[in-house]
């Protein structure tokens, strides 16, 4: 596996995987990878693809009160991680080499990245557009594979994709859990037992909304009243948005069509932060 740490050596590093006459595909990350990224590399080894993993911080995907220094960074782990998950090439790059001083050029999706999270994190999707953008153009991966547990991620880079005519095809790959149902995340496993137990209500949740869908549900409110009801029964959970929308444009549907509906939420878990989605 090869690991890179200079942007200005990506693209030829690429076009030797190429040599090959294989495609590529590209799994953008932040780190602290666990099994979630796992599934990721899977999937597109599934596909025979070469394997690039980008692992990066991305500091304009933060906001002024988002402290981006406390989010976690293992750069030996995740590059061993990539290794023994059969990633073909590892991108490492520091901060000021991908976002080198003078970077001033932004990407703005002015749509889907406004409900949900663009609410209360406004600035989170310009900086994830941004660097997704700036990889791509590095990478020209055939394929960009990304996880369904980041709903409405997916959602801003498949209308960047389409509205800028990239030609990649996306890859979404299901949500990886543990047994308790919390999805992985970089920061789950920081969550003590108690705060664990509480979260597994969330899960509960979205369970529930599947079941009331499967028994004929179709009003949103009624399905939403109920996700939050039982949420709003721990005491460490705040609820910051259910929501129930149309999984490619994220407009709130008026009525549940089955296969064409995604319930999205977020909530604190005390200081933590978590989101999570189902289809129905």
């Amino acid at each position: 596996m090869q690991r890179i740490t200079a942007t200005a050596e990506l693209p030829a590093a690429v076009a030797d995987l190429r040599r090959a006459g294989r495609t590529v595909a590209l799994v953008p990350t932040s780190g602290a990878l666990h099994a979630g990224h796992g599934a990721l590399i899977a999937a597109a080894r599934e596909r025979g693809d070469a394997v690039v993993v980008s692992v990066f911080v991305n500091p304009l995907a933060f906001g002024p009160s988002e402290p981006v220094a406390r989010y976690p960074r293992m750069p030996e782990f995740d590059a061993e991680f990539c290794r023994a998950a059969g990633a073909d090439l590892v991108f490492l790059p520091p901060a000021e080499d991908l976002l080198p001083r003078g970077f001033s050029t932004v990407v703005v999706e002015d749509a889907v990245s406004r409900p949900l999270c663009g609410i209360s994190r406004p600035h989170h999707f310009r900086g994830v557009a941004t660097v997704t953008l700036k990889l791509l153009q590095l990478v020209r991966p055939e394929r960009l594979v990304l996880g369904q547990r980041d709903a409405q991620q997916v959602a801003v880079l498949r209308k960047l994709n389409h509205d800028l005519c990239l030609g990649v095809e996306l890859v979404v790959v299901p949500t990886v859990r543990d047994p308790d149902g919390l999805p992985w995340t970089a920061r789950s496993k920081d969550l003590t037992p108690g705060q664990r137990q509480e979260a597994a209500a969330v899960s509960a949740a979205l369970r529930r909304a599947r079941e009331m869908v499967a028994q004929g549900v179709r009003i949103p409110d009624r399905i939403i009243a109920e996700v939050t009801h039982l949420i709003g029964q721990k005491r460490r959970l705040r609820v910051i948005y259910v929501s129930l929308v149309d999984p490619h444009s994220l407009e709130a549907v008026r009525e549940v069509v089955p296969g064409r509906s995604l319930l999205a939420l977020a909530v604190w878990i005390d200081e933590f932060r978590l989101i999570d989605n189902v289809e129905l």
